[in-house]
């Protein structure tokens, strides 16, 4: 954790801090600080510190809660309280700051997904309350069970409407992004929108795209966050609800990710670059030249991102915290999925030895 008294370091105050070792690792010693603003007033309160949470109204009732790693959030009706989430790193601190605001019980759970991660902790709410998700996340959560996470009682499709106490949220499936039965919930009268696991306000994510299995449809999903008319965003990671700026943000960094890796994936799988690169150790070292091309290729990318003049004439370094321990997972998880999930540009032809792209 860096020291807030500290001045951040910049570029022009360390030549090279962004630098690469030959595995395509940022060297130890090196990260620079996270950018000021990344740290919010709240996590050096003394209040904070010692309760470990922080709870916020965003709008009309609405209210953010944080760990400082881990996000969820609550919205007060006239007949109760509808909770979206409960990561155990928040844990009974929920009803926490649900108690700070109000004495109403909770009636309503929404589960934004199956990951126990973010709703490993829902039986703090008891055994009387309504739990809302996708269909997909019931059957995960009958397939996989825990008593942390009790079964949905009412489960969708596509779209769903809940309204309770004059409070309505809009509920919607838009296919697998981070995970299958990830849902999209809306709060349309307080412009709010809840969208877990897609993008960290401020930061980059956590490594490998967050840990998602459709990163080409992860990547649809940041899109479709901006399809919203939305003001804050709850994104379920990290220091700070989101905003259209920091969304449009990460958007970016994740662009010059993808641009970063095709690059390196055009380059590094011409043939005679890949076969140089995985003849060097030998042919009966196979594994160790293939490595070495996928080191290769991490190393482009990772270079590419940490390097480049971002749209503002900063370093990504200087605008999102993490992207210098993050950015190498990145590169490689979206390199995976130029090969795996998107159109190839060629493939072999009959009587060809080696086509133009082994990628």
């Amino acid at each position: 954790m860096c020291d807030k008294h500290q001045k951040p370091i910049t570029a022009s105050d360390t030549p090279g801090f962004y630098g690469i070792d030959r595995y395509g690792f940022p060297e130890a010693g090196e990260h620079p600080l996270d950018p000021a603003e990344y740290y919010p007033p709240y996590f050096w309160s003394e209040r904070f510190q010692k309760l470990g949470y922080h709870v916020e109204e965003l709008r009309g009732g609405f209210y953010w809660v944080t760990s400082g790693s881990y996000d969820a959030a609550f919205i007060v009706t006239e007949d109760g309280v509808i909770a979206i989430d409960a990561p155990p790193t928040l844990g009974e601190n929920m009803l926490a700051a649900i108690e700070d605001v109000t004495d109403k019980p909770v009636t309503h759970v929404i589960y934004s997904h199956w990951h126990t991660d973010h709703i490993g902790a829902s039986s703090v709410y008891g055994p009387n309350v309504e739990i809302v998700a996708h269909e997909i996340t019931k059957e995960l959560l009958e397939r996989f069970p825990d008593p942390g996470r009790p079964l949905p009682t009412i489960t969708f499709t596509k779209e769903y409407t809940l309204t309770v106490g004059g409070v309505t949220l809009e509920l919607s499936y838009k296919g697998e992004n981070h995970c299958p039965g990830n849902i999209f919930i809306y709060a349309p009268a307080q412009k709010v929108l809840t969208c877990i696991d897609i993008i960290s306000p401020g930061s980059a994510t956590f490594m490998h795209c967050d840990a998602s299995q459709n990163i080409t449809a992860w990547y649809e999903a940041q899109h479709q966050i901006m399809e919203y008319d939305f003001d804050y965003l709850v994104a379920g990671h990290h220091m700070k609800y989101g905003t259209p700026e920091l969304v449009r943000e990460s958007i970016e960094y994740f662009a010059d990710i993808l641009e970063g890796a095709q690059a390196a994936i055009d380059i590094y799988s011409r043939s005679d670059r890949l076969i140089d690169i995985l003849l060097k150790p030998g042919l009966d070292r196979f594994w160790v030249g293939s490595e070495n091309w996928i080191n290769s290729m991490v190393n482009y990318a990772t270079k590419h991102v940490l390097e480049k003049k971002t749209s503002n004439g900063k370093l990504w370094s200087e605008r999102l915290a993490g992207v210098t321990s993050m950015t190498k997972y990145h590169a490689y998880t979206v390199m995976e999925s130029i090969r795996l999930e998107r159109p190839r540009p060629n493939y072999r032809l009959r009587g060809e030895n080696a086509p133009p792209f082994l990628a």
